[in-house]
């Protein structure tokens, strides 16, 4: 990661001035901002020892019982009260080990603690709520007393520099070429899915099935004119040595809203909007719409307030790439690589909103032209090293990604091990991605079993926890067999239903009691033969 050089301490705003300690706090770190390139003060060793050992030594065991993606974060916070604050930093972040931050979870809150990264807004699954918790927790850190030179106080483990390789991290990206996207989706959905290619032969990349592609997008070009409109500027005024439409498309975030922005505005305004946008800083919602607030909404929320640009610019997120997972096989077609991507497209009150990088790739860019991005290497979701291990895989909508670059890369390499596909989706006749590969699969004796789920077809839902649920027995006898079994899709609802349709069938067909099914299901994730790939 980058390392970046600590500025002096600047005092801006006088004590003098009407403002509280925390509000003139703040002011001083924003101008400081806008006058430095710098970033925060490294903590000395003593200090860092202090605050990663936590009062009175370590005080850590090891394990990480928050470390489920399903748990809302003020659990996942009691379960790490008494821990050191790396380990509460780690119980912040949204638990997903996606990458999308360049680190896992672990790694990230060591190197936050231990001052290696300086950044605290990479988590993106984990959103607000992870940067709140996260900065509560640095200021933890900013205020630790130096502890006691000697030998009860270990000095801070070194983070040596990592140089990494170009297109392998989100710090040091490659050109790779978009060459193509074909609808997924037939007639009658309410879906829009595409399938996308890149050609990577000039970019020097190669990756393994289970890796995800980080991908950089611009900001819809409208999107950016209608915020500089409500600013009452141009789109020429210069911002960082650029005009401002660059930034606003390139660099920046314009959803959600970030508490900065809330910060800003309530500086620079007055009475009952000066209150109500404290609150929302603060993480509070006076007025019930804080979770629809993007920065487009935020300023029409506070139609008569109009930041300056530089400081408007200065109080927005930096734009963070997106991940995907892989839907190819490097094995099966070398140089080239795929996506599986939902469109995302809603509507809050009569605006249009739009996903950022899903849009970007289903509109916004033409074959031949050229986008940053980086391989992003899984952790801990990847074919078994034998490959005569069985699989069974789980992978409703565009959670067949991974599995489908499995299932091509089983057969490029000859791998004689079952595979098992769960899919599901809306309804067969518009939402069956990939039929034709997967029917020749199954023709072919590559794919073993074929299951599939529609839940808008018949007068009931029904899901593919329900359809392993109807197959429990032979789910089981797989599992008995040594099969691996992965989930990929989504964290808070899906994988948590999945898994708990896995305890059920563990718990019925293996003759074991409810609690004896959890404890087997959670061995089978320490063995490494139930894996998860969710956002």
């Amino acid at each position: 990661m980058n390392q970046m050089t600590p500025p002096p301490r600047i005092e801006i705003i006088p004590s003098s001035a009407p403002f509280s300690d925390a509000q003139r706090s703040w002011l001083n770190g924003f101008f400081a901002g806008l006058l430095t390139d710098g970033g925060p003060t490294p903590m000395s060793s003593e200090q860092g020892a202090s605050m990663l050992q936590g009062p009175g030594g370590d005080g850590d065991d090891g394990e990480a019982p928050w470390h489920d993606q399903t748990m809302p974060i003020a659990d996942r916070m009691k379960l790490a009260e008494g821990r050191p604050l790396r380990r509460r930093m780690m119980a912040a972040m949204a638990q997903q080990d996606c990458g999308q931050c360049g680190y896992n979870c672990h790694d990230y809150s060591d190197a936050i603690a231990s001052k290696a990264e300086p950044r605290l807004n990479l988590c993106v699954p984990g959103g607000k709520e992870t940067a709140r918790m996260l900065k509560a927790l640095n200021e933890e850190l900013e205020k630790a007393p130096a502890a006691s030179a000697g030998p009860a106080a270990a000095p801070a483990a070194a983070v040596p520099a990592v140089v990494v390789e170009p297109g392998r991290s989100r710090d040091n990206p490659v050109a790779a070429t978009f060459l193509s996207r074909r609808l997924l989706n037939k007639p009658g959905s309410e879906k829009e899915t595409w399938h996308i290619d890149f050609d990577l032969s000039g970019a020097g990349l190669d990756y393994v099935v289970g890796d995800s592609f980080g991908i950089f997008a611009r900001n819809d070009l409208g999107h950016v004119d209608q915020i500089i409109a409500l600013l009452g500027a141009s789109h020429t005024t210069k911002v960082r040595g650029k005009t401002l439409r660059e930034v606003l498309a390139d660099e920046v975030s314009l959803s959600p809203a970030p508490d900065s922005l809330f910060e800003l505005v309530s500086y620079i305004t007055g009475g009952a909007q000066r209150e109500k946008a404290r609150a929302l800083a603060q993480g509070e919602d006076p007025d019930g719409d804080a979770a629809t607030l993007d920065v487009m909404a935020a300023l029409q929320k506070f139609s008569g307030v109009r930041p300056h640009p530089e400081a408007f610019v200065e109080a927005l997120e930096p734009l963070q790439p997106r991940l995907y997972s892989i839907s190819s096989s490097h094995n099966a077609t070398p140089g080239k690589l795929s996506l599986t991507v939902d469109c995302v497209r809603y509507v809050i009150g009569k605006r249009k909103r739009i996903g950022l990088a899903s849009t970007f790739l289903a509109e916004r860019i033409n074959p031949g032209d050229e986008l940053k991005v980086y391989v992003q290497k899984a952790h801990g979701f990847a074919l078994p090293q034998d490959p005569k291990v069985p699989i069974i895989m789980i992978g409703p909508g565009t959670g067949i990604a991974p599995f489908r670059a499995f299932l091509l890369d089983r057969k490029a390499t000859g791998a004689q091990g079952k595979n098992w596909l769960f899919f599901g989706h809306q309804r067969s006749a518009s939402d069956f991605f990939y039929a034709d590969e997967l029917n020749a699969m199954k023709t072919s004796g590559l794919l073993t079993r074929l299951s599939l789920a529609w839940s808008r077809d018949g007068d009931k839902k029904f899901y593919v926890q329900d359809r392993m649920r109807e197959l429990g027995r032979e789910v089981w006898t797989w599992l008995a067999d040594g099969a691996n079994i992965y989930i990929c899709g989504d964290a808070k609802r899906m994988a948590k239903d999945v898994e708990r349709a896995l305890v059920d069938i563990v718990a019925q067909f293996g003759a074991r009691s409810t609690d004896e099914a959890v404890l087997f299901v959670a061995d089978l994730k320490k063995k490494g033969r139930f894996q998860q790939d969710v956002y």
